[in-house]
This record gives structure tokens, C-alpha cells and sequence, in this order.
């Protein structure tokens, strides 16, 4: 199953997100689920980072809320919000 995570960060956290970036990213790397696709949300200005989002794929929601937990970003305190969400990926085949 697919599953969405849209995370937005605490106004002000871009220190805070580069302090933890390289970890994150090695946590990606090695996560017990896999990314579909993951990457920064970005504001109106097309370049601050405010937040992420990621499709995975994974067992359960669980598996999905476990891996949030772990992220160095959620354990830094990075987000002030997140949502999991199943997701029905479907494929344009044009």
C-alpha cells in the first residue's frame, strides 16, 4: 500500500531543517520502508524549504507512523504538523 506524509515545519526552522539535513537523508537511505518519491516543500518563493512530503510504500500505517517517529527531523522537533494518509497511486499511461 501507498501512503502519503506531508510534513510542515515551525515558521523559521530552515537553520534547524540544514542542522539535520545530512541525517535525514542517511535515514531515507536506510529506511525500513521504501520512498516513492520524497522531497522538500517550498514556499511562495519557490527555494525556502518549509516542510516535506513523501510517498511510501509500506506495509501498514503503523510501519508508515513508525518510520516518521524515527526521522532525525521529527526527532529534532522540525514539524509542527504532520499527516499520513493512504494513497491510491495510479499511473497515466498516455
Amino acid at each position: 500500500m501507498h501512503y502519503v506524509v506531508h510534513c510542515v515545519d515551525h515558521e523559521g526552522a530552515v537553520e534547524k531543517r540544514l542542522a539535520h539535513y545530512d541525517a535525514h537523508k542517511a535515514y531515507l537511505a536506510s529506511a525500513p520502508v521504501k520512498t516513492v518519491i520524497s522531497g522538500p516543500l517550498l514556499a511562495d518563493d519557490n527555494e525556502t524549504m518549509i516542510g516535506s512530503m513523501f510517498v511510501l510504500e509500506a506495509d501498514s500505517k503503523d510501519a508508515v507512523i513508525a518510520f516518521n517517529a524515527a526521522d532525525p527531523f521529527h526527532k529534532a522537533g522540525l514539524w509542527k504538523s504532520v499527516s499520513i494518509h493512504p494513497f491510491n497511486k495510479r499511473v497515466d499511461n498516455r
